[in-house]
């Protein structure tokens, strides 16, 4: 049997449990499946590395804790709308600051060179997981007496509404493939090198104003989209 299709019986059986239930050992899968242990092994590697399966030492294989999943809606205009991901959400703040726009990023928020941001890396968490890593920059001036506390709890964009009469509206979003490198890796719990999602998001109110630019790295073992699409005569 070909080791394709040994992860084809693999997956079947992935499918029929729960996330995070033990699988069966090598030794009664070999024999299930029909296949030597070697090539049993070497396809558990492959979905291993697909993050369909969790190897613990001593423990044995299970399966891969569920994705969270985030929808996104077809809305007026051609654009996106973003609910908030499935799950409860709860933030670290790993750093806290003050920092001077510069050329780069003042261009980037729409502000001069000289313009105070406050810049913020927290650790995102859902289900006791560490999830996502946020690097947040915002102008001062539209949150002035914002202090760390108010990145760890509860929605951000809820706070801008409530406190400071900001109303994010309108945001460009990029999503790319990427690798976690060993800081990364440590803050989320992960091999170095694992997949990961990199999400770089320019956000303005509904006045057009640039209130926020966000440099985001997702697990991509845990973290999925899904996206709702519409199609006319022109789609191809």
């Amino acid at each position: 049997m070909r080791r394709t299709e040994v992860k084809d019986r693999l997956r079947q059986l992935i499918e029929r449990r729960q996330p995070g239930e033990v699988l069966p050992s090598e030794r009664a899968l070999s024999t299930e499946i029909g296949v030597s242990r070697p090539t049993l092994r070497a396809a558990i590697d492959e979905l291993e590395r697909d993050g369909l399966v969790v190897r613990e030492h001593g423990r044995g294989t299970f399966t891969a804790p569920r994705k969270i999943s985030q929808d996104l809606m077809p809305a007026t205009g051609g654009e996106q709308f973003a609910p908030p991901a499935e799950g409860h959400w709860t933030s670290r703040v790993i750093d806290f600051a003050l920092t001077p726009a510069g050329a780069r990023l003042g261009k980037r928020l729409e502000v001069s060179p000289g313009q105070t941001l406050v810049a913020v890396t927290r650790v995102r968490i859902v289900e006791e997981a560490p999830m996502a890593i946020e690097r947040i920059l915002v102008p001062r001036d539209l949150v002035p007496d914002i202090t760390a506390a108010g990145f760890e709890s509860g929605s951000f964009y809820e706070l801008l509404r409530t406190r400071y009469e900001v109303v994010p509206a309108t945001a460009v979003q990029i999503i790319e493939p990427t690798v976690t490198d060993a800081g990364e890796s440590a803050l989320l719990g992960v091999p170095q090198h694992s997949p990961a999602l990199l999400f770089e998001r320019t956000t303005r109110d509904d006045g057009g104003r640039v209130i926020e630019y966000t440099r985001s790295i997702y697990r991509g073992d845990r973290y999925r989209i899904t996206s709702h699409l519409t199609f006319d005569h022109t789609s191809g």
